[in-house]
């Protein structure tokens, strides 16, 4: 069996994913899937970490989450002014949702996902990912925390946020 001629099989942009993974955090919480899913959505605007994480900080009013594919995620000043997240592309209560993320220097894609691993309890998991989009300097620019992406600030965030969602809904397990 010879090598493959050049390229031959391979999936065209396979080396610069590689290098740039998806953020992956996960954690399990005390609460059944659909009452973290719909804490998750419904009440994003309480339990968010708005600062660091949003464009306004403590000028943000409220987030709204509309409940749709196609939908948007948005947050919205005390001015009024309402910043897009992004939008809705898969929804599927209570499983799971995909939206465009427009908050890093390029549009990337976060999909959470809940499942129930046992009475009461429900592993919720982000994978924040696209990173391709950006240039190396891009991925290096602080975000909400120092660093960017390859400085593990996404990560990091991503673990903060799903902290603050697990004791909105009833705490970590």
């Amino acid at each position: 069996m010879g090598m493959p001629a050049d390229g031959e099989g391979q999936v065209p942009g396979t080396v610069t994913a590689l290098r740039r993974p998806p953020v992956r955090q996960s954690v399990l919480v005390r609460s059944d899937q659909r009452h973290t899913f719909d804490t998750f959505v419904d009440t994003i605007g309480i339990w968010w970490p708005v600062t660091p994480f949003s464009a306004g900080k403590d000028r943000v009013r409220n987030v709204t989450f509309e409940r749709r594919q196609g939908g948007r995620v948005f947050e919205t000043w005390q001015d009024g002014t309402e910043v897009d997240w992004g939008h809705v592309l898969v929804w599927e209560p209570p499983a799971r949702f995909v939206m465009t993320w427009n908050m890093a220097a390029a549009v990337t894609e976060v999909e959470l996902t809940f499942a129930e691993v046992g009475p009461g309890l429900t592993r919720v998991a982000v994978e924040h990912r696209g990173w391709e989009q950006l240039t190396d300097e891009q991925l290096a620019e602080d975000c909400a925390l120092p660093g960017g992406y390859l400085g593990g600030a996404y990560r990091e965030g991503w673990a903060r946020i799903l902290r603050c969602l697990a004791a909105a809904v009833g705490g970590q397990s």
